[in-house]
């Protein structure tokens, strides 16, 4: 129980921040390109290798507790392309690159094609 409400906690403080930050970029970013997102993302997914390798560096007594709360809970929550961006890295490192590469091209096109399917059903077969 004290995973789940730590990583809930988590998830809460990073959803509002994404939203936040989301915000602010969109007020200086006036084009349509997607940045806020893109920017998000990169952050994200940096934040989470700093959190990660800090994490085992020096608090290993904590590692799980603070992997929880901060990795899957407030990064999760504030962009799951950290984790999908350090399940990729963990696979690479391990040595299975045939299993990473194979996980980024399912999680893009698979998720892509969910979306769009999503989107015929809702919409009544026009996208």
């Amino acid at each position: 129980m004290q995973a789940f409400l730590l990583v809930g906690a988590g998830g809460a403080i990073g959803a509002m921040s994404r939203h936040g930050l989301a915000l602010l970029i969109g007020r200086l970013w006036q084009g349509t390109f997607p940045l806020a997102i893109l920017l998000v993302n990169v952050l994200g997914a940096m934040l989470m290798g700093v959190v990660i390798g800090l994490l085992s560096r020096f608090l290993p007594a904590w590692q799980e507790q603070a992997r929880l709360f901060l990795a899957v809970g407030i990064l999760g929550g504030f962009t799951t392309f950290s984790s999908f961006s350090l399940d990729t890295i963990v696979l690479i490192e391990r040595g299975e690159v045939f299993q990473a590469g194979l996980y980024v091209v399912l999680s893009v096109v698979v998720c892509l094609a969910g979306l769009y399917l999503g989107l015929l059903v809702t919409r009544g077969g026009a996208v």
